[in-house]
């Protein structure tokens, strides 16, 4: 190929990206009402249209669960960027293989123990005639689908004397039953016990709808070996993409930081002892692969939130959730996952950021909150 034609097929592609965003923002689907860019209505995962969210905790334990759970059977994949990650089915989720849905996503506490949580939401979902079913038999029960990530919360002074009978499988029961469409931030669910950096960590989540009706939303329990803030003051690296003031108001900082100046990261961390792991969705139908490029995409709003991330460390998993409630067609279909992936990066950013804002020290635990005055 010579050059006139390299630059001939790249002004083409240039074209045609254009093309497909003029289509995508003259979409027939486009409603009037919506503000640009505006959170949903709760600000939570739950404004996409068919996901509830259940958590449960236990204070004596400092451990948690989180549950995803949607209306109805939908498509997810994940991406897996820490270096010491804990999961649960996650290779089923690739989409040459046989089960391309879920029926729940579960975020747990207690390291490897935490893996237990999705046996309860399994066996709760079963129970309730839920989960895959190659033939329909009468005789034969259903195999809920259920992946899973863990984070490290066992060395948070808890007590995690459990023996024999780890607290976590009954703990995914009692989240799961617990699901619905509000739910608490901060220190909640698998983000009861978390720590980000050297603060509190928590659970955070946060939406966004686009002006022709798409929905995205990221929910995600921070217990992170980065620091969110930016060295040396209050704010945090997702300042930019705060809406609201919704988590403090005190938006970017003009700090110029230093190449190993970590600020408030964990000093001397223990292997797996960290971990942030997050969920993302979508109302838009997505496909396997169209899903698993959200995750991707998503991670990256790990690295706008947290620094540094997705160390040797941490064990950060994010998954992607499509509810399939909207359609997308035609020649703008890559154009639409692209945004989606985009704002699904923007939102988790935000959620982890929200996560920390909302924490507060649990019952006898001792530490620093971003509310009680945290420095870099």
């Amino acid at each position: 190929m010579d050059r006139r034609q390299l630059l001939t097929g790249l002004a083409g592609s240039v074209a045609l990206l254009a093309a497909e965003g003029a289509r995508a923002a003259a979409a027939p689907e486009a409603r009037a009402g919506l503000t640009p860019g505006a959170p949903g209505p709760r600000n939570l995962i739950t404004d996409v249209d068919g996901l509830s969210v259940g958590l449960a905790q236990d204070s004596t334990v400092r451990s948690g669960v989180t549950v995803i759970l949607p209306d109805a059977r939908a498509v997810c994949a994940v991406d897996v960027r820490g270096g010491g990650p804990g999961t649960r089915e996650t290779d089923a989720l690739a989409g040459w293989n046989l089960v391309r849905s879920v029926d729940a996503v579960v975020l747990s506490g207690g390291s490897v123990y935490g893996l237990a949580a999705a046996d309860g939401v399994a066996t709760w979902l079963g129970a309730h005639g839920r989960g895959f079913e190659a033939v329909p038999n009468p005789n034969v029960p259903r195999s809920p689908i259920v992946p899973a990530a863990i984070l490290f919360d066992l060395a948070n002074g808890g007590n995690k004397q459990w023996g024999m009978n780890p607290p976590y499988r009954a703990l995914g029961i009692a989240a799961v039953e617990a699901a619905r469409r509000e739910f608490a931030l901060g220190t909640a669910g698998a983000g009861y016990g978390a720590g980000a950096g050297a603060l509190k960590g928590g659970l955070g989540s946060a939406s966004l709808r686009t002006e022709d009706g798409i929905t995205v939303g990221a929910i995600v329990a921070v217990n992170s070996l980065g620091s969110v803030l930016v060295p040396g003051g209050r704010h945090f690296w997702a300042g930019p993409f705060e809406i609201n003031k919704e988590f403090g108001g005190l938006g970017p900082s003009t700090a110029t930081v230093s190449g190993e100046d970590w600020g408030a990261a964990k000093r001397n961390p223990a292997a797996r002892s960290n971990t942030t792991i997050a969920c993302v969705a979508t109302d838009v139908i997505l496909d396997p692969d169209e899903c698993k490029r959200v995750a991707m995409m998503a991670q990256d709003g790990l690295a706008r939130a947290i620094r540094p991330v997705h160390s040797p460390f941490d064990g950060d998993v994010v998954f992607a959730l499509s509810t399939g409630r909207r359609a997308i067609d035609g020649p703008s279909r890559p154009f639409t996952v692209a945004r989606i992936g985009s704002i699904a990066a923007d939102v988790l950013t935000r959620a982890v950021a929200r996560g920390v804002y909302e924490a507060t020290l649990p019952p006898g635990m001792s530490g620093q909150t971003w509310r009680g005055g945290a420095t870099g």
